[in-house]
């Protein structure tokens, strides 16, 4: 945290805090890259603000308790009880674990007929494969006991792409001082067009599956711009590496996401924009901006797809 920053805890503990321990109320801004979080604390940006384990699922926008001090921590987040968020997150979490499971209750075998009651034998055994799952069918001589019925078939597991090269441009031209994204100018020199490359990766993924949605993960880099949030303004293109001249913006711009410095974001792409994407017709994305007012530097880029068939 900077002086400034921590000049002002001092200030707001002194005067704005009530309470044993000296806990207020503010308004995260925005989760940054390690974890900690940027705080709206009356109007008053403080950056990288440390929380106690307590405080899970941080996100922007949450309000929460902070007791403060030189260095103020996040205690708890404010608000409704989430018992009821969090079991249905819990229920979404087990049918994705057991997705990948195969469950049979015993394996045994023997040189007679299997001890018990409730047996069949099987006089014919046919195998499919659905979805990448295992599908085993017997056919039996008397179905005395009726068979359990065939569950639904899930969707194809979500895959996470990442990027294999990112790099900058200004000028026409490559800027081989900046292997990140930037968007905007700060300089006077030009302004900067940032981008993502993935080969053909995204429409492999994509291929004979039916896309549901297409999200992507960014970290705004400190050192570049204001502290305050700032826009991401997000173009297509058609590279599938990067090129030796300019770079060549598709569709956009579009304003998905708006980040403080340090912070991480995730941005749900247009479903025109992931129609592309997966069809191949667009191979990755870029980043820019005119100007110095939304001029910054972003990381990441990962895109997680999600499928419906």
């Amino acid at each position: 945290m900077g002086d400034a920053a921590e000049d002002y805890a001092r200030t707001a503990m002194n005067q704005a805090a009530t309470g044993a321990g000296g806990i207020v109320s503010a308004r995260v801004e925005d989760v940054t890259a390690s974890g900690r979080v940027n705080l709206d604390l009356n109007g008053q940006l403080l950056l990288d603000v440390a929380c106690a384990d307590s405080y899970r699922d941080r996100a922007a926008d949450d309000w929460v308790a902070v007791r403060m001090g030189a260095r103020p921590v996040v205690m708890w987040r404010l608000g409704d009880d989430p018992a009821a968020t969090d079991e249905a997150r819990m229920q979404a979490l087990a049918e994705n674990v057991l997705d990948d499971m195969q469950v049979i209750r015993a394996a045994t075998y023997g040189t007679g007929a299997p001890p018990g009651t409730g047996w069949q034998q099987a006089t014919e055994t046919w195998i499919r494969k659905v979805s990448g799952k295992l599908e085993v069918y017997f056919k039996v001589g008397d179905a005395s006991d009726p068979s359990p019925g065939t569950p639904p078939t899930r969707p194809p597991k979500a895959v996470t792409i990442s990027p294999s090269d990112t790099g900058s441009w200004r000028g026409g031209r490559p800027d081989s001082y900046r292997n990140n994204p930037y968007q905007g100018d700060y300089s006077g020199r030009g302004n900067l067009r940032g981008a993502w490359f993935y080969g053909t990766a995204i429409a492999s993924a994509c291929s004979g599956k039916t896309v549901s949605s297409m999200k992507v993960a960014f970290t705004r880099k400190s050192g570049a711009g204001a502290n305050a949030r700032r826009s991401l303004h997000l173009y297509l293109h058609g590279y599938t590496s990067a090129p030796g001249g300019d770079l060549n913006l598709g569709d956009g711009p579009e304003e998905l996401l708006s980040l403080s410095v340090g912070a991480k974001g995730t941005a749900t792409l247009p479903a025109a924009w992931r129609s592309q994407l997966a069809s191949g017709s667009a191979r990755g994305l870029a980043i820019y901006a005119r100007g110095s007012r939304d001029y910054m530097s972003v990381t990441g880029g990962q895109i997680t797809i999600t499928f419906s068939a």
